[in-house]
């Protein structure tokens, strides 16, 4: 399944490099897109860059940018994991491709390590389709990054109550030691003490190890009936549960987003996992969601995967933005951003290009209304959402019900 991935994306970006390179005559705007293409996230990013690309694709058939300009993804690697390849990703979309926005990053650290190295003292507007961490919320950033996912700190009390009302009173916790699964780890514990469960133990872990058995014989001593999981599926995670149950100190498993992959049960064997608990950022219903999970079924990508809505949303919002401030330059993006994302005005849906091109052309405020929902950002650049309840059964997570 990896390697098929790999060949996919390879071919993807090969085609937008020919792509960049064959229109250097012609008048390109260009946006990035930051993800962790190799690392503990890789099975997860495809349908994130596709959903973005989706984006693109749309508004270079129905007329492009501005004058016609035609609008180029420009992609980079970050690994996940890596703040040093995050920042070098971002430095070179910013300062070398010049880019006028940027899709990403994905994971909360490499979009901290990305917003603070380049974007930020670039002036380049960045929003995050993934990013979960509430520590992207206190970034000082001169109002420049966004996100079209909600916070952990939202997530954590949706799995609190979702764990307790499970009938489980006691847990322990370990998370991958970045900005993701320490501020998610804090919210859940926070969270789930508050609705009368009690935490026996909560432990950092290093991603990329090979052993994990002496992380959990610890966490196991503690005596919880359940062991939540707040790492990537492609990395720790994975291992984890696997090392878990081969030394049969835990059968019960919970986890965050960072854990619904298919590649968790392929790993793990069918059968094993059944009844884990998970929680994954959702979309919520608006008139044109039908019309992003048509044509994301017709590109060849699950219109439900993990961000890929929220990925779609991001590249979709950063060219009105552009369209409304009437040229392609990085300053005051942001204030076109908000304004083409927030009420009042004409409301747009996904796949509706021509029509809010028409509508800013006239002067026409309009309001976008995406394929994850609306997107009213607050001061912080935060956005509120729907969280999705998750349970493995058979081959893989199926969804148990929409979390408000």
């Amino acid at each position: 399944m990896r390697t098929t991935y790999r060949r996919s994306i390879a071919a993807s970006v090969a085609g937008l490099a020919m792509v960049a390179a064959g229109a250097a005559s012609a008048a390109d705007v260009k946006l990035s897109f930051l993800g962790g293409f190799t690392g503990p996230i890789e099975s997860l990013t495809p349908p994130i860059f596709e959903a973005t690309k989706m984006a693109v694709d749309q508004i270079n058939e129905q007329g492009g940018l501005l004058d016609g300009d035609n609008l180029v993804l420009v992609q980079a690697d970050t690994t996940c994991i890596d703040a040093t390849a995050a920042s070098n990703a971002a430095d070179r979309m910013v300062n070398a491709e010049k880019v006028v926005g940027i899709v990403g990053a994905l994971c909360s650290g490499a979009t901290i390590a990305a917003a603070n190295s380049a974007a930020i003292p670039g002036g380049v507007v960045l929003v995050s389709p993934a990013s979960t961490s509430p520590a992207v919320t206190d970034l000082d950033d001169n109002d420049l990054v966004f996100r079209t996912t909600p916070s952990d700190a939202y997530q954590g009390e949706v799995l609190a109550r979702i764990l307790k009302g499970k009938g489980k009173d006691n847990i322990a916790i370990t998370y991958v030691n970045n900005d993701y699964g320490k501020g998610f780890a804090d919210a859940l514990e926070a969270a789930f003490q508050a609705e009368g469960g009690t935490v026996v133990a909560k432990e950092a872990h290093e991603d990329g190890k090979a052993d994990y058995r002496a992380e959990i014989g610890s966490l196991a001593s503690a005596g919880a009936e359940s062991l939540v999981v707040l790492a990537y599926v492609d990395g720790s995670g994975q291992t984890i549960i696997r090392q878990a149950l081969e030394s049969g100190d835990f059968a019960d498993f919970a986890g965050g987003d960072g854990m619904v992959g298919s590649t968790l049960v392929t790993a793990v064997g069918e059968g094993r996992l059944d009844g884990m608990i998970a929680t994954k950022i959702g979309s919520a219903e608006t008139p044109g969601t039908a019309a992003y999970t048509e044509a994301a079924e017709a590109a060849g990508f699950n219109p439900s995967a993990t961000f890929a809505s929220q990925g779609y949303d991001a590249a979709f919002l950063l060219a009105l933005a552009i369209q409304q401030k009437g040229s392609a330059t990085r300053d005051g993006l942001n204030e076109a951003l908000r304004a083409v994302a927030s009420e009042p005005g004409e409301v747009v849906y996904p796949g509706e290009w021509e029509k809010a091109k028409k509508l800013l052309e006239e002067g026409t405020d309009i309001n976008y209304e995406g394929a994850s929902g609306t997107h009213e950002f607050d001061d912080n650049g935060d956005v509120p959402g729907v969280i999705i309840e998750m349970m493995v059964e058979g081959s893989g997570f199926k969804e148990v019900q929409q979390v408000n």
